[in-house]
């Protein structure tokens, strides 16, 4: 009797890459333009109070990432991301060990490895590319070009990443999903079996409380 192939789900930044891997990008783009930089230091103080409202915080972020691709085509943006990639592969320690051996580990043993992100997914790809795992799912935010350059067309945060999963035929319930965040509710809720990565004491009760269950909880360093 053949087995079913299992369904492994990984967050990305916090269980795989320590820190944030767009975010990053994003700084690097503004700090080496000087009017971009200079663009957001006009702006900043207009937008920092605004910034601290929940339901404004990420409409705010989004100006941010529009300033740093502003005049930035399709073509170009794959060229800043894989060359943003190489860049971030090469630094010490920016890969978190334990995890990506966890995620090789599920690959060997033969289950289906995605990597469900709200990192940009022409980013999260090339940094996969770079270490040696260009075949790895990834399922992640995504960009569109537009008039004044690349623009948000889909956020895959919280609620968004079942739904992606769902649009990319994966249907629940999926059989592990690791994730550092209680943001990830919404797929860990999903999951036979929920697995939070270097989660505080107070991660892992705000979690539990949302799924009504206990989680597994792993340290990864």
């Amino acid at each position: 009797m053949e087995v079913a192939q299992r369904v492994v789900l990984f967050d990305f930044d916090g269980v795989l890459l320590r820190g944030d891997a767009f975010s990053e990008f994003v700084r690097a783009r503004l700090s080496r333009s000087p009017w971009r930089a200079l663009l957001v230091l006009v702006l900043v103080p207009v937008l920092a109070l605004p910034m601290l409202i929940p339901p404004l915080r990420w409409a705010i972020i989004g100006i941010f990432v529009r300033i740093a691709f502003l005049g930035v085509g399709e073509r170009r943006y794959r060229e800043l991301a894989l060359a943003f990639a190489r860049e971030l592969a090469e630094r010490k320690r920016i890969f978190i060990r334990e995890g990506i051996l966890a995620m090789r580990r599920h690959i060997a043993e033969g289950d289906r490895v995605l990597v469900v992100t709200g990192c940009e997914q022409t980013l999260v790809c090339a940094l996969f590319t770079e270490i040696g795992l260009p075949d790895i799912e990834c399922i992640g935010s995504r960009l569109r070009p537009g008039w004044l350059g690349m623009r948000k067309q889909v956020h895959n945060f919280g609620v968004q990443k079942p739904r992606q999963l769902r649009v990319h035929g994966i249907a629940s319930p999926w059989d592990i999903a690791y994730s550092d965040s209680h943001h990830d509710a919404p797929m860990l809720r999903e999951a036979r079996d929920a697995v939070l990565v270097n989660g505080s004491p107070r991660t892992c009760k705000a979690l539990e409380r949302k799924l009504g269950r206990a989680l597994r909880h792993v340290d990864w360093y």
